[in-house]
């Protein structure tokens, strides 16, 4: 049985596991003759307690078998293979290991499908319908059971509601924790492979060099690519392209939503507001498209009229278009927390003589700041982290340069290239994306303690 199709068996019997529990419960108290009122719990909890005590045992195997099994029938694989073929090196042990799976899947394999490879293939062919068969009735029978545990449990006495709020409470810390440690590994993941590149490039070299150049040199003699990995123009074209991006985004995100919020009627609202929300709903290579066909020529020529030394890819183009991709962040988030403002501070400020204008300004938007200054860092790693606009419209060349007429380019597109093609994954070139995402890792950590800041200290004021 497919991993789909037990699952869906599974639903149908946690389904079933429900209604059964719910009906033996409602069984058991008219069975009391004093109605369902006896039930210490409503026989709703009963039927979850039943369902849950069916499909999480049997999720929980479902996983374990899922991370467990391929790594076992490998193992059995590689134990059944010839002794000369065992005594192959670990690279060129799982070189043949790949062929083996490779024509299981019926996949390209590296080289000639030997008698060996075959009969090996044969055989991880055998263990897996095994192991899906041994799957499917551990899972199935950890669901049964854990039905027919509930039934004979299900008494007016059961304090069904506290045992599904305790599991549901333990299935919840669960979920927070699978998110928490995804992110620890994650992390721990590029700080590894970013410690890799620091042992040969030095960290202060790293941070503080003026030249970002990662060509390596293939051979010996080659010349004229040592590689050079100083951040400083990359991450000085990542600001200065958000920067732009923010100026644009802010003003107009900010503004249209106290328009929207304070002084715009409510059918104008209902349509505007969706409206500009369709700005955030764009893909991102039309916006670059948009940058490279239409913004960008428009600069340039306007450049030239003035006299001006245009490049034909510049940040200012990348960055105006990116602030109005992100203007929808700004302006929605702010919209959402204006209106949260409760009404009666509103109130109060008009009745002390206030004007519309002075309570928005003195009243209503310090109350909504921390809202808005969380709308204004999301909007800020948006633009760090976008990748397409930059590529189309603002270059790859690492100029160290504030002026926005230059080609620039930024840490996501300097990622992106240095992980494209066929490379060594021990070359400072390639170690060099970690390094670039660890320290872009940090700069984002940095905001959001900064807008945690913000919120904590505002949120006290007014509450």
């Amino acid at each position: 049985m497919s991993s789909s199709n037990l699952l869906l068996v599974l639903l149908m019997l946690t389904t079933a596991g429900y209604y059964l529990g719910r009906k033996k419960a409602v069984t058991v108290a008219q069975a009391t003759g004093k109605g369902q009122q006896i039930l210490h719990s409503r026989p709703t909890y009963y039927g979850a307690l039943a369902a849950l005590w069916c499909a999480v045992p049997a999720l929980a195997i479902f996983i374990f078998w899922q991370a467990v099994g391929p790594t076992v029938i490998t193992q059995l694989v590689v134990a059944g293979l010839p002794s000369d073929l065992q005594a192959l090196p670990s690279d060129r042990l799982g070189l043949l290991m790949n062929d083996v799976k490779n024509l299981v899947h019926a996949d390209i394999v590296s080289g000639e499908i030997s008698v060996a490879i075959q009969a090996a293939a044969d055989h991880y062919i055998r263990l897996q319908t095994l192991s899906h068969a041994a799957l499917a009735v551990l899972v199935l029978v950890a669901g049964i059971a854990g039905i027919l545990w509930i039934q004979k449990r299900i008494t007016p006495v059961l304090r069904a509601r506290n045992h599904v709020e305790t599991l549901v409470k333990y299935l919840l810390v669960a979920c927070a924790s699978i998110a928490i440690f995804t992110t620890i590994g994650i992390v721990l993941s590029v700080l590894y492979e970013a410690i890799r590149f620091f042992k040969v490039i030095p960290v202060h070299e790293f941070l503080f060099g003026l030249d970002w150049s990662p060509q390596m040199a293939i051979r010996a003699d080659q010349v004229g690519s040592s590689g050079a990995f100083g951040a400083i123009p990359v991450f000085m074209g990542t600001l200065l392209i958000s920067a732009i991006a923010m100026c644009v985004a802010v003003p107009i995100g900010l503004m249209s939503a106290i328009y929207l919020s304070e002084y715009a009627d409510k059918r104008f609202r209902a349509v505007a507001k969706p409206l500009l929300e369709i700005l955030a709903g764009i893909p991102t290579v039309v916006y670059g498209f948009f940058a490279a066909l239409v913004v960008a020529p428009m600069i340039r020529n306007a450049g030239v009229t003035l006299g001006l030394d245009v490049s034909s890819e510049s940040a200012l183009a990348a960055g105006l278009v990116m602030g109005i991709m992100i203007i929808p962040f700004v302006s929605s988030l702010s919209d959402d927390v204006i209106n949260a403002v409760p009404q009666s501070l509103r109130d109060g400020a008009l009745g002390l003589g206030s004007t519309k204008s002075e309570t928005i300004r003195l009243v209503v938007l310090p109350a909504a700041l921390p809202g808005i200054v969380g709308g204004v860092l999301l909007a800020v790693s948006r633009a760090i982290g976008e990748t397409m606009i930059v590529v189309m419209a603002a270059g790859l060349a690492a100029n160290l340069t504030v002026n926005p007429l230059k080609t620039v380019t930024t840490v996501t597109v300097q990622i992106v290239t240095l992980l494209v093609g066929d490379q060594e994954f021990d070359s400072p070139k390639t170690l060099a994306a970690f390094a670039l995402g660890l320290l872009l890792f940090v700069i984002t950590l940095i905001l959001n303690v900064i807008a945690l800041v913000v919120v904590r200290k505002y949120r006290e004021q007014y509450e």
